[in-house]
């Protein structure tokens, strides 16, 4: 006998009345008003004028490397401008002591963690002292492989947990990095396990050429963290006080033993993909990008502090001329680090007795390069 189905449920019904929950939280709309004062962090003026400074001086330094990567002086880059909000803003809600695990896109929240930018710079090169984070800086470096900073993200909030250390973890990734295998792992784990980690998603709209729309069949990325128990929030990528809302009480829920979050910034990379080749003319009009343009974080939040009355043109010049002459500062130290050598390569892989074939390379190479 065939079993009775069950007419009172609707799974299509259930999927669309779960994904409806899942509006987009705005504060700064775009022309810099508060549209949602209940979410409103009130963030002091100085916390205001630090974090426009913050952005503004990753506008300069994503600028300043995209021509830096086109005179050959830099190495793999991944354009930013367009993301400030998504980036800066979420660092902005974290304590020194909590654990930043980034993407490759994700350098400027390292540096305002307290990574050297000529460290960045050596990074982009392939330079293993780009690797080298000093002691303090609690980074990681910049993971290559797509989502699997998740897991880790993952390990090092149990870490945190199991030590009773008020800390989180915070990782990114792309709107393409949720179909991978790491993420659902990375989230699934700190789900079960109530770990003090912060999840964020940067639905840029492409990983590289492929739209989010193909990315996913979900209205969006954050209803994705249901599955896990996570609770989770989809926010205007390019307004930086909805960015700081929501990751400043994920982390309070976090350290408090409340749990995971997962946040999904909805928002744009005005660049291409990489500076390795990617053509986003191929894949992006003109009019998308403009209707973009015109939810810059950069020009929202400026309209939002001027109207405050506590930014202005000088200032934000002064900012621009800091940031200027850091990075020729920055990339004149990363010229004079020294060569790398294979034997280099060798003594830094291995602590201790070398296995007998490296212990020969490493004769051969360090009497080559004696020479």
């Amino acid at each position: 006998m065939a079993a009775k189905t069950n007419k009172s449920f609707d799974p299509v019904k259930t999927l669309h009345e779960i994904e409806d929950k899942f509006e987009m939280v705005q504060i700064l709309n775009e022309e810099g008003e508060i549209v949602n004062e209940s979410m409103d962090p009130k963030m002091s003026d100085e916390e205001l004028v630090e974090l426009m400074t913050r952005m503004v001086y990753t506008r300069i330094l994503d600028q300043r490397s995209i021509s830096l990567n086109r005179q050959g002086r830099l190495g793999f880059y991944a354009p930013t401008a367009g993301q400030e909000a998504s980036q800066i803003a979420s660092h902005f809600a974290l304590e020194k002591e909590d654990f930043i695990l980034p993407g490759y896109r994700d350098v400027p929240q390292m540096i305002w963690h307290g990574l050297p930018l000529s460290m960045a710079f050596l990074w982009s090169r392939g330079h293993y002292m780009g690797g080298a984070i000093p002691e303090g800086v609690n980074v990681f470096p910049p993971q290559i492989i797509i989502g699997a900073q998740y897991i880790q993200a993952a390990g090092v909030a149990l870490g945190f947990q199991k030590r009773k250390q008020k800390s989180v973890a915070m990782t990114y990734t792309g709107d393409g990095g949720t179909s991978q295998g790491d993420f659902y792992e990375g989230i699934n784990f700190a789900g079960a396990y109530r770990a003090p980690a912060i999840f964020i998603i940067q639905n840029n709209q492409f990983a590289i050429s492929t739209p989010s729309s193909v990315q996913s069949a979900g209205k969006t990325f954050a209803q994705k963290g249901i599955a896990a128990g996570i609770p989770s929030i989809l926010v205007d990528g390019m307004d930086p006080l909805a960015v700081y809302a929501a990751t400043k009480d994920a982390r309070e829920r976090a350290v408090n033993g409340d749990g995971p979050t997962l946040i999904e910034t909805f928002c744009y990379r005005y660049g291409p993909h990489t500076m390795a080749g990617d053509d986003p003319t191929r894949y992006r009009t003109s009019e998308t990008d403009s209707e973009w343009e015109k939810r810059d974080p950069l020009i929202r939040f400026r309209k939002y502090l001027e109207a405050k009355g506590i930014w202005s043109e000088e200032q934000e010049a002064k900012v621009i001329e800091d940031a200027t002459e850091d990075i020729k500062v920055a990339i004149k130290e990363a010229d004079a680090a020294p060569k790398q050598k294979v034997s280099d390569f060798i003594n830094i892989m291995y602590k201790g007795e070398l296995p007998y074939n490296l212990k020969e390379q490493l004769d051969i190479y360090t009497e080559k390069e004696s020479k």
